[in-house]
């Protein structure tokens, strides 16, 4: 390019990815009944994880407006408390209610990432919005409308995940997470085409979070509320461009200022296939275990060789973990492990502890568990290596499986069968399995902190798709006050 048009004042036209976001969400119809049916899952799914993560006074440490006092009566509420605040707030705090243990569900491609993240921004707006409608004499939002807000953030975020690696640029997945939301969360505000552009445009102006908080040596909580951050980041965009705010037409592929020479190494985003469903109804439950999804598998190996193994800890030679090239690079860690955000992005961990214990709950990876001398024993005799076969299942388009394998070797010679799983029980093709197992995790998590009273309400309306969809949100929400 010429030292002129380097300098050129005139605007280009705005980039083609912002403008297809922008016409997914304002067009796009979702007539997808599975798509709606997993939705519906998603959110009951997400909300039980949210209640979960209120046991943790970590997680519950975040929660409440950003200084004291500093609430918004006839807000936004927050979803097992008695906060209501404005919505950018309550998207901080839903989002890191919902992510605070890693249970919620989750997109694995060339990025990775957990698409109800977008939930923060989701539910915060339409609270929002649904009570000032119910104060004003509007029409309030439904549970529907959530729905189909929830569809289109799992699609952007999913989709531009299937060819884009933010994270070999050292990006975290969150960057998705303030895209997606951005986009759904302006258009719920009744914000135009245009202005869905424009926030947009200001989403990639960010750039990125770094991932350093996710790997060794760094890792840390801040991988737990990451995305509420993005999601309150989003909401902000969103009421800026409704409000009038321009956008910024070549954030992507201006020369040398834009995201993709800042951040991507000059290269442009590629795209497997256009915006629709798939990726809701392809999404990843977490139903079994709060652990990282590569892990998912290994875990249900080692819970299966658990009876065979325990009785012989002693007596263990090594441990052989087969991956994907994925889960080698995220999650095979050696040597001490800091705290609860490094333990459970850890494969041996994540292996040691059902092999001893015969489980893996969000409590085995606080400190009195991990002080269990036998946890690092084991560590210490794993080896992990890609398996090929799991890396070309885990990028084909008709699998998105998430293999893992497991043998274990005893000093006298003998050894486990070779136990290999493909995909968990989260994954599409055991949906039948799942969703009930979903539906327990569900009604147990909200047991453990409402009230039986609510319990009981939430349980029944939830029973029914066709009530549940038409119900307003901020009676939903109501619902979960505390």
């Amino acid at each position: 390019m010429s030292h002129h048009d380097i300098r050129s004042a005139k605007r280009p036209d705005f980039d083609q990815p912002m403008v297809d976001i922008a016409n997914y969400v304002a067009d796009y119809t979702i007539d997808s009944q599975e798509a709606y049916d997993t939705a519906r899952y998603m959110l009951l799914d997400s909300l039980g994880c949210a209640m979960l993560a209120m046991k943790f006074p970590e997680c519950v440490k975040h929660l409440g407006p950003l200084v004291p006092d500093a609430t918004l009566a006839g807000g936004a509420r927050v979803p097992g408390t008695s906060f209501e605040l404005d919505p950018v707030q309550a998207a901080y705090n839903i989002g890191v209610q919902v992510r605070w243990l890693d249970f919620n569900d989750t997109w694995l491609a060339a990025e990775w990432g957990h698409p109800s993240d977008n939930l923060g921004a989701i539910l915060a707006v339409a609270d929002y919005l649904s009570r000032k409608a119910e104060r004003e004499g509007g029409k309030p939002l439904t549970v529907r409308d959530v729905l189909t807000a929830a569809i289109k953030a799992h699609e952007i975020q999913g989709c531009y995940a299937l060819k884009n690696s933010f994270n070999r640029v050292g990006l975290d997945h969150v960057i998705l997470v303030r895209l997606a939301s951005t986009a759904v969360a302006t258009h719920m505000l009744g914000g135009s085409r245009q202005d869905i552009i424009n926030a947009v445009s200001h989403s990639w102006i960010d750039n990125g979070a770094l991932r350093t908080y996710r790997h060794a040596p760094n890792a840390g909580p801040r991988k737990s509320w990451a995305a509420g951050d993005a999601c309150r980041r989003a909401v902000t965009h969103a009421l800026n461009a409704v409000k009038g705010c321009v956008g910024y037409p070549s954030a992507l592929t201006a020369k040398t200022w834009g995201f993709y020479d800042v951040a991507f190494k000059g290269n442009a985003f590629e795209f497997e296939r256009p915006f629709g469903s798939y990726v809701m109804e392809n999404v990843l439950f977490k139903i079994s275990f709060p652990a990282e999804f590569h892990a998912q598998t290994a875990v249900e190996c080692a819970m299966q060789l658990h009876v065979q193994v325990a009785p012989k800890l002693d007596q263990i030679e090594r441990i052989e973990i087969e991956t994907q090239e994925a889960g080698v690079r995220i999650i095979d860690k050696t040597g001490p492990l800091a705290n609860y955000a490094d333990r459970d992005h850890c494969i041996q961990y994540m292996i040691a502890v059902p092999l001893i214990f015969g489980r893996l709950t969000a409590d085995d990876y606080g400190d009195a568990i991990a002080a269990d001398p036998r946890i690092d024993a084991l560590r210490a005799k794993m080896t992990v290596k890609e398996n090929p076969q799991f890396t070309a299942d885990y990028f084909d388009p008709a699998k998105r499986y998430i293999g893992n394998s497991l043998q274990v070797f005893f000093t006298d010679g003998s050894k486990t069968d070779k136990v290999s799983i493909d995909y968990p029980i989260g994954h599409r093709k055991r949906r039948g399995e799942g969703i009930p197992v979903l539906v327990e995790k569900f009604e147990r998590a909200i047991a453990g902190h409402l009230s039986m009273r609510q319990v009981e309400r939430i349980v029944r309306v939830a029973a029914d798709p066709a009530a549940f969809e038409a119900l307003p949100v901020h009676r939903l929400m109501e619902l979960f006050a505390y």
